[in-house]
């Protein structure tokens, strides 16, 4: 299945239509205290939209991990309220944004352009470790910026949230530019939401965003553990 054009328009457009419900429920007060955190999934909707319309290299795998962030939005919906008709829709949508981003022949426009792995000495080992890093990273961002948003119970967690956003959006800003400390702020952020996730575990409550979010970034940062290790090793001789 080709028809590349109209595969990129409606996944744009998916992505388009949450980053505006979500400013919407946000600006209309909706949500209550959870507008904050509304606001920063417009914001991953809107650059996802942004990214794909602009062309970049790093778009196609930065939205298709937004996408699968709705899919588990869904996933978790069905599994906690039921077969809604929003909820299936919710999951629906996204599967199909998934769906039409995925594929070699949609990657032609974005991370297939030969100018940017010329530019970065980029073989093909490196353009799918860089691609699993980024999707997973975008399908982490938004758990992060949800849990860093929202209400908190008290300053310590407040401060370690709000630190772990930083790492994150930061590593990702680096990701894209092809600097090493981006892995490592990634790897940071997702130790500091690891521990926040215990501490609640402790506490005898459990918190879904910071769990998905450290395990999603770990995993983004996984495919740079043996190279950074390697390179390491041959420094220290």
């Amino acid at each position: 299945m080709k028809l590349v054009g109209e595969r990129r328009a409606l996944a744009a457009a998916i992505l388009a239509f949450y980053a505006l419900v979500y400013a919407a429920f946000a600006v209309l007060g909706l949500v209550g205290p959870m507008s904050n955190a509304l606001y920063a999934l417009a914001f991953c909707y809107g650059l996802a939209f942004f990214g794909l319309v602009a062309g970049y290299f790093w778009a196609r795998w930065f939205a298709v991990g937004v996408a699968l962030f709705g899919v588990i939005q869904g996933a978790l919906g069905i599994w906690q309220v039921g077969t809604e008709p929003v909820v299936i829709f919710l999951a629906v949508t996204h599967v199909f944004a998934t769906a039409a981003l995925w594929g070699n022949a949609m990657a032609v426009p974005y991370d297939g352009q030969s100018a940017w792995r010329e530019k970065f000495h980029m073989d093909d080992n490196a353009v799918q470790r860089l691609g699993r890093s980024i999707m997973r990273a975008g399908v982490s961002l938004p758990f992060i910026l949800l849990y860093a948003f929202a209400p908190k119970p008290d300053t310590a967690t407040f401060v370690a949230a709000l630190g772990a956003m930083l790492l994150a959006t930061g590593g990702f800003r680096a990701l894209v530019q092809l600097k090493t400390w981006g892995v490592l702020a990634l790897a940071g952020a997702g130790v500091v939401l690891a521990s926040v996730a215990g501490i609640h575990a402790a506490e005898g409550w459990i918190s879904i965003p910071p769990i998905a979010a450290s395990v999603l970034l770990f995993a983004a940062t996984a495919p740079y553990a043996t190279p950074i290790v390697r390179s390491l090793s041959r420094r220290a001789v």
